[in-house]
């Protein structure tokens, strides 16, 4: 009778040693009931199956880039932005790259070519336009395909339009529409002035208005709907001057408006060598203006990101991402905030919402921020 004590003594304090586990977890820490069955069958590997609580991943956010020509590295600056997206894990990438000649100049195999270039801008969540003609107005999407995006967006597709591509396509009047400003001549558009009441030193006035959307009318609808002083002026067709900029600077960003895409930022920041577009021009229809900038040479606040409501689609668009034909990786690209602001404007533009976190090393008022990689 005393060899069967012996043999069931091993089972009894096997089950004392799961009861202890379960009546007092904390001296054991992580050690869970699957790691206990690896413990004690080494060859044992837990599946996981996901409970009703539990969300799975979503399907990856649709993007395409389209290139072929502009007076910046086209090449490099879709390179650059296709890996900041990629390396967040929250898109999928394809490049749709136009021909690099004009049609319709005797060159047979262009004419060939541009029949057969038409992206299929309906297959994907996101479009970030990175095409410029400002060198070669000859080099012009066919008629089709400019139809195509303005269906795509009307209909509810996000457009990124990339630093540059706000400079392209002057004879397309929807683009004009859709990208609210551009790079545009004197004659051509409203141009618009930020007046947020502070002083050059950055001090504030009395009556500052700081965040507004612009109405069309010269003056700003404040959140709570009540009609304040401007805050954008709208300087008219014929006045000022045409679309131009200063040298790069190492700028400091002010938020206009809050929304999603800036949800978590400072109120202001400094980015790392940066183009301020001054007298970008358009019809500047239905656009918000997100963030602004101080151009001293001009001695006024310009617009930096805006986002135009074109149908039942978003534009956004940007005078950041300057990307030059003899850069690789610039310290534009570097900045923290710049590659933080290409991933949740894309997040946004393809499903409505921004998940994307605000990374713990943004740049501040006071200084840059700069990350970097081993760029393919």
């Amino acid at each position: 009778m005393a060899i069967p004590r012996i043999i069931l003594l091993p089972g009894v304090l096997l089950l004392m040693f799961f009861a202890g586990m379960a009546s007092n977890p904390q001296p054991f820490g992580r050690f869970s009931h699957a790691d206990s069955r690896s413990l004690f069958y080494p060859g044992f590997q837990p599946s996981f199956r996901p409970g009703p609580g539990h969300r799975r991943p979503h399907p990856p956010i649709k993007v395409l880039i389209v290139d072929g020509f502009s007076n910046h590295n086209w090449q490099r600056t879709t390179r650059m932005i296709r890996e900041i997206l990629e390396r967040s894990g929250l898109f999928r990438v394809d490049v749709s790259t136009a021909p690099p000649t004009p049609a319709g100049i005797g060159d047979r195999r262009a004419d060939s070519a541009w029949a057969a270039w038409r992206p299929r801008f309906s297959d994907y969540d996101v479009v970030i336009q990175n095409t410029n003609n400002i060198q070669d107005t000859l080099l012009r999407w066919p008629r089709p395909v400019e139809a195509a995006l303005e269906k795509y967006v009307r209909g509810g597709g996000g457009l990124y339009i990339l630093h540059s591509a706000n400079n392209a396509f002057p004879h397309w009047k929807e683009y004009d529409r859709m990208i609210g400003l551009g790079w545009r001549s004197r004659e051509t558009g409203y141009a618009l002035e930020i007046d947020d009441g502070t002083a050059e030193d950055g001090t504030a006035k009395d009556g500052t208005v700081k965040n507004g959307i612009d109405s069309g009318e010269g003056s700003v609808a404040t959140g709570n709907g009540r009609r304040a002083r401007p805050g954008i002026l709208r300087i008219p067709p014929g006045k000022g001057e045409g679309t131009n900029h200063g040298d790069r600077t190492d700028a400091t960003i002010r938020i206009l408006h809050r929304h999603p895409l800036n949800q978590g930022f400072p109120d202001e920041w400094k980015t790392a060598n940066m183009e301020i577009y001054r007298y970008a021009r358009g019809p500047a229809k239905r656009l918000e203006v997100l963030s602004y900038a101080y151009d001293s040479a001009s001695r006024i606040n310009w617009p930096v990101e805006w986002i135009v409501k074109y149908g039942r689609g978003h534009v956004y668009n940007s005078s950041m991402g300057h990307l030059w034909k003899d850069q690789t990786f610039p310290i534009s690209y570097k900045s923290v905030d710049f590659q933080t602001i290409v991933v949740r404007v894309t997040e946004w533009l393809g499903k409505g919402k921004v998940t994307a976190p605000v990374p713990v090393d943004f740049p501040t008022r006071a200084s840059i921020s700069t990350r970097e990689w081993e760029s393919k």
